[in-house]
């Protein structure tokens, strides 16, 4: 088993030591990343129990919850079990399937945001077509879509980053398998899939971008020239907060895999890929869904069909 360890099976180093500020920070992310899963988890649970929610818009937020649960127990599971058990070691099994759903999950998340800000591009500019534009058969197509790029993405970058020779250390400095991370440790050139890895990136990550930009820019434009002032300054708050995680999301991503090897420091990538993979899925449903009026409506509704009983029973 030892020798098993030592030729075939990598190390993840991790994002925690043992000392007293480590400990305190392990257990900030460890309930960030359930509050993630709760929150996540409770909106798939009302938009699939409140007909009022069957609606191509709440179908991609429900879409958008299932990504932000898979994602976080793509990483943080392993990782807490490493931090508490001191066990490190992945086999090339697992870290190639870590490798995998996470690219799967955050490429299938990155066009489905950019068919979000679509449909709300939509809503507010388009509200008497809506139907017609944003149909059901094309919201089925666009998450579709998402993820079968998305897994196209990570069986790619997964079958060949594994394919690589390794004959340097096996540790990973990282707290999951990440491809940039991993190609760290390999001895043979990489630098041709290195290049093909940035043209992935700039189709998986800046043109999503782009077309989010351009929506929330006609979205802006609409709502500066509302009459009512009430509803300028709601859908500005509303624009500006979804920007604020589409930022986050992005930026940490492009961060991550679209710098050279040469500028990368790992401590650097460790803290960034945290936005991305715990913070940012947390925030998702309260940005995108707790704060909107029909979801809160749904909460309430199901709050008392749930107490209702209880209270008769007494």
């Amino acid at each position: 088993m030892e020798k098993r360890n030592a030729t075939s099976d990598f190390i993840l180093l991790g994002f925690f030591n043992h000392t007293r500020l480590h400990r305190f920070l392990f257990t900030v992310v460890l309930a960030v990343a359930t509050a993630s899963v709760v929150g996540n988890a409770l909106m798939l649970l009302l938009i699939a129990r409140d007909r009022r929610l069957h609606t191509p818009m709440y179908f991609l937020l429900s879409q958008l919850s299932l990504m932000d649960v898979m994602l976080v127990s793509t990483t943080v599971p392993k990782m807490a079990a490493d931090y508490l058990t001191g066990r490190k070691s992945i086999s090339r099994t697992g870290c190639g399937s870590q490798i995998f759903f996470f690219l799967t999950l955050a490429g299938g998340e990155s066009f489905l945001l950019a068919a979000m800000s679509y449909d709300r591009y939509v809503a507010i500019c388009h509200p008497l077509r809506y139907l017609v534009l944003m149909s059901w058969r094309l919201c089925l197509q666009v998450t579709v879509g998402s993820w079968i790029l998305g897994a196209a993405d990570g069986l790619l970058q997964a079958a060949v980053t594994l394919s690589f020779p390794f004959c340097r250390s096996r540790e990973i400095n990282h707290f999951f398998c990440e491809a940039p991370e991993l190609m760290r440790l390999a001895c043979a050139r990489s630098s041709v899939f290195e290049y093909a890895m940035y043209i992935c990136c700039v189709l998986m990550l800046l043109v999503p971008f782009s077309l989010i930009l351009i929506s929330y820019s006609l979205i802006l434009a609409a709502v500066l020239h509302m009459r009512s002032t009430e509803a300028c300054k709601k859908a500005l708050a509303t624009c500006s907060s979804h920007l604020t995680v589409v930022g986050l999301f992005y930026g940490a991503a492009m961060f991550v895999y679209m710098r050279p090897r040469s500028s990368r420091s790992a401590s650097h990538d460790k803290a960034v890929s945290a936005f991305y993979t715990i913070f940012t899925p947390m925030l998702n449903p309260l940005i995108y869904s707790l704060r909107n009026s029909e979801v809160k409506g749904a909460l309430e509704r199901w709050f008392a069909i749930s107490v209702t009983p209880k209270c008769q029973h007494t």
